[in-house]
């Protein structure tokens, strides 16, 4: 072959795949966690399922670390149509879809199997279709876990231990009354300035699951767990209803099984993390109080049930507690 043949070659190509990039469909899909985490890994699975169903037509960008916003800036862009995809914690969500703080009341779900199982049932489905009127599509439910205490002051072994530390809580307002009871001095705001607010001291500790414990390295900055497990943490998969209605119900059947697939991948970071974290965290250095008295804790903060339980899906979570019988 020759130079003028190959040039020629090499011209078709590249003009071949700037076609078919330029086809493509680019999607941002965004996470406020690091991309080696639980998040990321789910956001990575559905990436490449949405390849594979697609043939290539879809490119999902993963964007992590909150480099589009915390979690709030993220369903409000959804909104808007500026953010096509989101993993958050439901710790935002309840501002906009109400219902969704009935999932957040402390010491609510038994264990990880119940969870899972009220989530992917009909409960669960029945809350993902409450998202539509607010401007986002509910696809799936995914995970963070049972959240635990951290601290850079003292071990926490009793509700009293937790009086007067500064702890931040997500922005969620049945946490923050449940901190309250318990003595604390609860610090809402958003995950991307936690990190540096203990690194600051601004702040006394943290509650979160396992695996934000470990994929943020929290040992650099916390000294102290407690296995308090006192919510289950679930996270949501949503996608912008502006973007959702421009698609073909084909394209619409391969988000969804796109999402499972990110659930599916999540569920194993968190199952291997809660499996390895204690002996991580404390070859790391952290003091971890395993032996919690969590019936203690539960019944200080019970008044979040009756100052709230009715506000906030009564029914709800008496279905929930129902369906754990």
């Amino acid at each position: 072959m020759n130079c003028r043949s190959m040039l020629a070659g090499l011209l078709l190509a590249t003009s071949a795949l700037a076609t078919t990039m330029a086809d493509a469909k680019e999607m941002n899909f965004a996470i406020v966690t690091p991309p080696e985490g639980h998040y990321g890994q789910g956001a990575k699975a559905f990436a490449e399922k949405m390849k594979e169903l697609s043939g290539g037509d879809f490119v999902v960008n993963v964007k992590a670390g909150g480099s589009l916003g915390g979690e709030r800036e993220l369903l409000e862009g959804e909104q808007i149509g500026t953010i096509e995809l989101a993993m958050t914690s439901t710790g935002p969500v309840g501002s906009f879809v109400p219902e969704i703080y009935a999932l957040d009341f402390p010491f609510l779900f038994k264990d990880y199997a119940s969870a899972r199982k009220i989530l992917d049932g009909e409960i669960g489905q029945e809350l993902l279709s409450k998202f539509e009127d607010k401007g986002m599509i509910g696809l799936a439910w995914s995970e963070n876990g049972f959240r635990h205490v951290t601290n850079s002051v003292h071990p926490v072994k009793t509700p009293e231990d937790l009086a007067g530390l500064k702890l931040r809580t997500m922005e969620n307002q049945v946490h923050i009354d449940a901190f309250k009871e318990l003595g604390a001095s609860p610090t809402p705001m958003s995950w991307t300035e936690v990190l540096t607010s203990l690194q600051q001291g601004t702040i006394d500790g943290q509650e979160n699951p396992i695996p934000i414990i470990v994929s943020n390295n929290m040992w650099d900055m916390q000294k102290y767990v407690t296995l308090t497990g006192h919510v289950y943490s679930p996270a949501v998969i949503t996608m912008s209803k502006i973007h959702w209605d421009q698609l073909s119900d084909e394209e619409k059947g391969w988000i969804r099984e796109a999402s499972q697939a990110a659930v599916e991948a999540t569920r194993k970071v968190v199952d291997q993390t809660e499996a390895d974290g204690v002996k991580t965290m404390r070859e790391h250095g952290m003091e971890v109080v395993e032996d919690v008295d969590k019936a203690a804790f539960q019944s200080v903060v019970e008044p979040t049930y009756e100052r709230y339980g009715k506000e906030y899906g009564e029914q709800m979570i008496q279905r929930i507690r129902d369906a754990q019988q």
